[in-house]
């Protein structure tokens, strides 16, 4: 990354929420991270410069994640919606573009269906909240919902910088071979340091609160039919979270869906194909369609 993005922070009733601004001129567009260890400076550190060219950028560090901490909130999709809300309105952006990856992917795709006269264009990249039904649905529901499971994972998880680093590499389609990797790891340990510091799982509240026991919780399927933007589901091939059969029903739901497709990527597509994720990125949010 070249030039630093700025860092701010505002105080809304739920907690502090930290965000970074780029870019001087022309439309809006908010950058919505994913779950775990993910920071806006992590996800976005390619995307942030590659947009700051047209647009002007606002990444924010979702609560609990990097400076959007302490968080009094639930963390539900309800709460991380009005989060955002609050975000716009302190800045006085009446709209804005909305991209977001995975957790990022459920808290925009939620935010445009309630909140459609905020939203300009809509980016799902690999996003969660699109499932009636999740892949071991009912292991997972009471993985999530194991009283002293998830705090004693975290404390294991969070104190290992080997398994750290082994996440990071595991998440990325190039591994350790991935562009910028080494400070990649060390973002993700600060973030981890962090949620030991403040006593946080490794998972996020959203996540868990998503999961019933044979049904999602968390469906934004019902809301994509009322989504009339231009909206774009951009999909890695060799996501493991997210199935190709999840992009092309929510395409087929979105009254202006697109679906781009990246072969050889997985879940995290910023870093797995990070000069083609910013060329069709910038591509879709130009387009005057």
């Amino acid at each position: 990354m070249t030039d630093a993005p700025t860092e701010a922070t505002v105080d809304l009733p739920q907690g502090r929420l930290q965000y970074y601004r780029a870019g001087d001129s022309g439309p809006y567009v908010v950058l919505l991270h994913g779950a775990a260890l993910d920071t806006a400076l992590y996800t976005w550190r390619f995307a942030i410069p590659a947009l700051a060219e047209r647009f002007r950028v606002i990444a924010v560090d979702l609560p609990f994640h990097g400076g959007s901490r302490p968080w009094r909130g639930p963390g539900d999709q309800e709460d991380l919606e009005s989060a955002v809300e609050g975000l716009l309105d302190h800045l006085e952006v009446p709209r804005a573009s909305v991209v977001g990856l995975s957790l990022g992917g459920g808290i925009a795709a939620g935010f445009a269906g309630h909140r459609r006269d905020r939203v300009e264009r809509l980016v799902l990249v690999n996003p969660g909240g699109l499932e009636d039904v999740r892949p071991w649905q009912r292991t997972a529901y009471l993985f999530f919902n194991a009283p002293g499971l998830l705090t004693l994972l975290t404390r294991r998880y969070v104190r290992s910088p080997e398994r750290i680093r082994g996440s990071v590499a595991r998440a990325l389609a190039d591994g350790e071979r991935a562009r910028d990797f080494e400070p990649l790891v060390a973002l993700a340990q600060a973030e981890a340091e962090a949620k030991r510091v403040h006593g946080e799982q490794i998972f996020d509240p959203w996540q868990v609160q998503a999961f019933g026991f044979s049904r999602m919780r968390t469906n934004h399927l019902p809301l994509l039919p009322t989504i009339d933007v231009p909206a774009a589901f951009f999909h890695g091939s060799d996501d493991p979270l997210v199935g190709r059969d999840v992009a092309v029903r929510a395409v087929d739901l979105l009254p202006r869906g697109r679906l781009v497709e990246f072969p050889g990527a997985g879940h995290v597509l910023p870093h797995d194909a990070p000069d083609r994720f910013n060329e069709e990125l910038l591509r879709f949010l130009s387009d005057g369609a």
